[in-house]
């Protein structure tokens, strides 16, 4: 039998019953949900779209074909088994698309079976109380909770960036020299560590960005006002004392190896804004110099730190969420991890 163009998304063949029938069934609640106001993106129809595609495709490629009425439980273990649909890098389903996924089927299913007034098939919903992980992969908890430097890991790091400055009672020429872009590089991962920043936040700062006025010690940041980006909005955070005195060092060389631009850690001398690629690798090496593990750059394990570290001297998780230009309920995945932590930076 010939194929009907005028149906997009499945074929005519093995049986054309069978194919109008899981046409008709997503077809239907499709219509319902947009008319109910439920479903107006686009973009969300056509990922349901696929979605169901790749099911039906699936049922009617079995022998004998799985149908509407007959679809298991045990259909839809083998169905996930045989990772059909989106996949990821290692050839599975993501748990949130495969819940996605189910519960796609699932409302489907109770919508055909109240269309047709039949019995509804509880296959997929079987099926997602049957796999716990990925019953709650969209639940906050789900997240993977952050990574994050130990005491001694911080120690160590903070102690090999700190090496970049001038020691007291020591003069600057009786200390291993660096250049302007090695100070650069230990200054930013100092914030990233010190002040909660993510990369992008250390290369959006201008030399605005530190605020030394109103600090405890004179010519000392102590704070950084971070230019807002699409992800967050412009705020403030504070800079740990140990990161501050680095920031105040390279602000110094920096004057003095006469670097032009606005911004606070450029790329070059003439003042071009850092990379993300350039600023990532750098950062790689300053780990990797101290002896820390990178973990692809290790950036967000340093902000994860400083999250850590504020919570556990009390600071309220709104106020660390508004220095970390965050959710508020974004914090929970902190707070889950704080109970096991014995002590951080």
């Amino acid at each position: 039998m010939a194929s009907d163009s005028t149906l997009p998304l499945f074929d005519e063949s093995p049986d054309s019953g069978h194919v109008s029938a899981f046409r008709e069934a997503f077809e239907a609640w499709l219509g319902d949900q947009r008319g109910s106001g439920l479903l107006r993106r686009e973009g969300s129809v056509s990922v349901y779209e696929d979605m169901w595609e790749a099911f039906a495709t699936w049922c009617l490629g079995q022998s004998p074909a799985v149908t509407l009425s007959t679809l298991e439980l045990a259909d839809l273990q083998a169905f996930q088994a045989a990772r059909f649909g989106r996949k990821t890098s290692d050839l599975s389903l993501t748990p949130r698309y495969a819940l996605r996924l189910m519960r796609l089927i699932d409302r489907v299913l109770r919508h055909h079976a109240s269309r047709t007034d039949t019995m509804a098939n509880s296959a997929a919903a079987d099926w997602i109380a049957a796999n716990p992980e990925i019953r709650y992969a969209d639940a906050a908890h789900a997240d993977p909770l952050p990574d994050y430097l130990s005491v001694s890991e911080a120690r160590q790091l903070i102690a090999f960036l700190s090496t970049a400055r001038p020691r007291p009672g020591k003069s600057r020429n009786a200390q291993m020299p660096l250049t302007w872009q090695e100070v650069r590089n230990r200054a930013s991962v100092a914030l990233q560590l010190g002040a909660g920043l993510t990369p992008g936040d250390v290369r959006a700062l201008t030399l605005d960005s530190p605020v030394s006025q109103g600090g405890r010690v004179r010519e000392r940041p102590w704070k950084l006002q971070v230019p807002g980006n699409g992800n967050s909005p412009p705020r403030e955070t504070p800079v740990a004392p140990w990161a501050a005195e680095l920031l105040q060092h390279w602000l110094s060389v920096r004057a003095e190896a006469g670097i032009a631009g606005p911004f606070l850690f450029p790329s070059t001398r003439t003042g071009k804004q850092w990379q993300k690629p350039s600023q990532y690798e750098c950062a790689k090496r300053v780990l990797e110099e101290a002896g820390a593990d990178s973990r692809e750059g290790g950036s967000f394990r340093l902000r994860h730190t400083f999250a850590l570290r504020q919570l556990r001297r009390g600071t309220a998780p709104e106020q660390i969420a508004g220095w970390l230009g965050i959710e508020p309920a974004k914090m929970k995945r902190y707070e889950r991890v704080l109970p096991g932590v014995i002590d951080v930076v």
